[in-house]
């Protein structure tokens, strides 16, 4: 009697095969799956660097969690989600199929993102917002629940086209800050950045940019019944923290300000010492060296007396040009001096891994120019990188692949610092 026929082949056991060809690498059976689309992008010396990539940054793979499969709405494509962990974070697999059982389409992202340990889910309540014009942003207000009205922080972006939880990589800095923050009785306002909800905008200043949103969300939050509207305090991280003082200098009423891996440099200099570090650590990259060339012209041109407001600038890893203006917005603007002006009472806090804001080149231009003022409290901590995550080993762009979250202790330092303020 012949045996039975086995069960047809499911797209999640698709899925799961191709998986499981990459953990084996077994590069040139996983192509066999492509459709030619596919395996013409990724032929086999290519999906064996990106996979090569992947596991230097998230480690070794140790089992797959879940797979989903469902219709993506589009003839009759079907997308499985398999959602995988290892050795140092999830990751999730995005894996199309149309028509056959061939790979049509094929993409890993970091995995989702959990709450934080020391968030307490029924401590608070979210709501959505909208605040500025032109373009209006959309935003989240964190409003602990119980005892009101609560002190509130308005969260400001580091550089780059962020969204409200400033994700970067597999963390997602504003969310952690706005749970843990929201668990201790403090009410937390995040909100996309005008380059997020305006990819392809004009942006002529820092101004443009940052600052009127910034200035528009502190007048939003103003408004809540819920919040201490004499009691919001401005959290910069990187550029925002660059940015806050002079912010702050154009409204007065704000509480108090926290600096949060707080640049001192300007753009270009900063660029140029991060380039200058990347390098030591792989001194036969070529990509690096050529971007450290395209850094240091970028220097010249944003330094020299020559720059008008319209010349078109090209910033490196910048997708386009952007205006001189730009530059010339902050070409005499120090914020450390501008904090030091400032009477109300500032947190400055960094991270001893960071090697995009420093301890040596900015920590310590805040640390000295804060000297005098006896409401200025700075603090360093050991093992922690420009996203105030825990990390060992050389810091590195990798850093930002593995899961983590915002140490407990930097939530809970700004929480004490926040609540204390009369």
């Amino acid at each position: 009697m012949p045996a039975p026929a086995p069960p047809p082949r499911t797209d999640e056991d698709r899925a799961r095969d191709l998986v499981g060809k990459l953990v084996a690498h077994d590069f040139a059976g996983a192509v066999a799956t492509f459709d030619d689309q596919v395996s013409a992008a990724l032929p086999i010396d290519k999906l064996q660097g990106v996979w090569s990539q992947i596991e230097s940054q998230v480690g070794a793979f140790q089992r797959i969690d879940s797979v989903e499969v469902k219709p993506t709405g589009s003839g009759d494509a079907r997308l499985a989600l398999v959602r995988a962990t290892f050795q140092h974070a999830p990751l999730l697999f995005r894996i199309s199929f149309r028509g056959s059982d061939r790979v049509a389409g094929f993409f890993v992202a970091p995995g989702e993102w959990q709450p934080p340990p020391y968030a307490r889910l029924d401590a608070f309540e979210e709501r959505p917002v909208q605040l500025g014009a032109s373009p209006v942003l959309p935003g989240t207000l964190t409003v602990p629940k119980g005892a009101k009205p609560a002190p509130v922080v308005v969260l400001v972006h580091g550089s780059g086209p962020n969204d409200r939880d400033e994700t970067i990589g597999a963390l997602k800095v504003f969310k952690d800050l706005a749970f843990g923050l929201a668990s201790r009785g403090v009410a937390v306002l995040r909100y996309d950045k005008r380059t997020h909800v305006e990819p392809t905008a004009t942006v002529r200043t820092q101004k443009d940019e940052v600052e009127d949103a910034a200035h528009a969300a502190v007048a939003m939050v103003r408004t809540q019944a819920d919040v201490d509207a004499s009691r919001v305090v401005l959290v910069g991280h990187s550029q925002g923290g660059y940015l806050a003082p002079r912010i702050a200098k154009a409204d007065p009423a704000i509480k108090g300000l926290v600096l949060l891996a707080a640049s001192t440099r300007a753009l270009e200099d900063s660029i140029v010492a991060q380039l200058a570090y990347l390098t030591t650590l792989d001194p036969s990259d070529t990509k690096l060296a050529s971007a450290m060339d395209q850094a240091k012209r970028f220097k010249a041109v944003v330094e020299s007396p020559a720059l008008k407001p319209d010349d078109a600038v090209a910033v490196p890893f910048a997708p386009s040009t952007i205006p001189g203006s730009y530059f010339l917005d902050v070409r005499d603007y120090h914020p450390e001096k501008v904090a030091a002006a400032l009477s109300i009472p500032m947190l400055v806090l960094q991270g001893e891994r960071d090697y995009q804001v420093t301890v040596a080149d900015d920590f310590g231009a805040w640390k000295a120019a804060l000297a005098h003022k006896k409401n200025a409290t700075l603090r360093t901590y050991p093992g922690l990188n420009h996203a105030f995550a825990t990390g060992d080993g050389p810091p590195s762009p990798a850093d930002y692949a593995k899961a983590g979250h915002v140490d407990q202790s930097v939530v809970d330092d700004i929480a004490a610092w926040v609540t204390a303020l009369k």
